[in-house]
């Protein structure tokens, strides 16, 4: 451990969340790994997609694109419920590639600039993703977001923070103190995979990606990202306040017919 410690730089969560998604894909076994929903959480990932399938009032024939799709629910979802297409876009390759392994329809995408025709979704989703996009990227991602919709679309756009939020993860003195925190909060497995990530990490050099988490990029008002989304060409629908955590609000627009 001491040799790790002298080897290893800290790297922030927050300057890497694209390599900490490629480091997480790399090491999934599970694509329930990908939600970034931690431990034990798939259950919560289940209810909050019954929740948007609801207020979407997805139905067979809905063409749609879940933008940040995580593990692929609401993908998994959309088929069931006999949506015509249910495209899921993800950040990295590595994610890319775990859920290619499971069928499902994926592609690498950012959200400013999405690989997509013009009005080619009837449901555009973007949940627990936007708060982890720079603020300068907000007003091109809100674009490109109605850019895809088509005329009449509902678009979901979830978990938006209204305010700033504390950082959730603790700064660790030691690579010691990091195992300790991951075994305490995520038991063995977690706490064991982390150690075989800093071991190849000290043998090749390779970034050490150490603070797991979800980075708050970016949060508004309500009034603020209500805003900016009609700026792109989105009809608000209406808010409301997310259940967990309560420090966000959830947004259903219409593009404009």
């Amino acid at each position: 451990m001491d040799q790790l410690e002298s080897k290893l730089p800290m790297i922030t969560r927050s300057d890497d969340y694209l390599e900490y998604c490629r480091e997480t894909a790399k090491g999934a076994r599970d694509p329930h790994d990908l939600a970034l929903r931690g431990r034990d959480k798939r259950e919560i990932t289940r209810l909050v997609h019954e929740r948007i399938v609801a207020e979407v009032d997805l139905h067979p024939g809905d063409d749609l694109v879940d933008v940040g799709c995580g593990d692929g629910t609401l993908l998994r979802m959309a088929k069931k419920a006999g949506a015509r297409s249910a495209l899921g876009l993800l950040a990295t390759d590595e994610e890319v590639a775990v859920l290619r392994r499971f069928g499902l329809h994926v592609q690498q995408a950012l959200t400013d600039k999405l690989p997509l025709p013009d009005e080619s979704a009837s449901v555009v989703v973007c949940n627990n993703v936007l708060l982890v996009v720079p603020r300068e990227k907000i007003p091109a991602s809100l674009r490109e977001i109605q850019r895809i919709a088509k005329p009449g679309a509902r678009v979901f756009l979830g978990e938006i923070p209204f305010a700033q939020p504390p950082d959730p993860t603790p700064q660790f003195i030691s690579r010691r103190e990091l195992l300790s925190h991951l075994y305490r909060k995520h038991g063995l497995r977690t706490w064991f995979g982390m150690l075989r990530r800093m071991g190849w990490w000290a043998a090749t050099g390779k970034p050490a990606v150490v603070c797991p988490g979800t980075a708050i990029s970016f949060y508004a008002e309500p009034s603020d990202f209500i805003a900016m989304a009609q700026d792109a060409g989105l009809e608000l629908v209406r808010y409301w306040q997310h259940e967990y955590p309560d420090t966000r609000n959830n947004y259903l627009f219409r593009r404009a017919s």
